[in-house]
């Protein structure tokens, strides 16, 4: 009988002691399931980001929504994935690329849809390898049967790059 007791005093205090710091079963599988959105969403940054690098317009237009809308401070709206595709082409083909900024990027859940991005991006000139340009992104994803498409893109905040970012760039480049 004793330990009978003693265990269900251990299991209740055990309990207790997980409510009070917050984790649940719940909450232990939910940060779980974040990581693994995490890991997802980041791939697929990755993945969209090397296609848009490289020019590869396919592969790149694969991750829009046929009917994505992409919401652009400086260069406008558009409406469709063939117009975001064809703005790629004439503005970014050979002369940018993108660089993600390190530990910008963050992940949100949307139930039963799929997942909001935010991070911080650099532009760098393909020429001269000089990075004089960044801007905040805000992408939607959404997950279809395990196919996970942007439908919302809110590029934002362009600006220049600050001199003291331009030497950390240098020196991260060649430590």
């Amino acid at each position: 009988m004793a330990i009978n007791r003693f265990s269900k005093a251990a299991w209740a205090a055990y309990f207790l002691a997980q409510l009070a710091l917050g984790i649940t079963p719940a909450h232990a599988q939910s940060e779980s399931d974040d990581a693994a959105l995490t890991r997802t969403i980041t791939a697929l940054d990755a993945k969209v980001f090397d296609a848009y690098n490289s020019c590869d317009l396919k592969a790149f237009g694969s991750y829009f929504s046929p009917t994505v809308e992409f919401y652009h401070d400086k260069g406008g709206v558009t409406y469709d994935r063939e117009t975001v595709v064809m703005n790629t082409r004439k503005y970014i083909c050979d002369k940018v690329h993108r660089e993600l900024v390190q530990g910008s990027l963050k992940v949100y859940p949307v139930k039963d849809y799929g997942a909001i991005e935010e991070g911080e991006h650099i532009f760098c000139e393909i020429k001269t390898g000089a990075c004089e340009g960044a801007a905040k992104f805000l992408m939607i994803w959404q997950n279809t049967d395990g196919k996970w498409l942007m439908t919302r893109v809110i590029s934002y905040g362009h600006r220049a790059l600050l001199p003291a970012e331009k030497e950390a760039l240098k020196l991260q480049s060649h430590p």
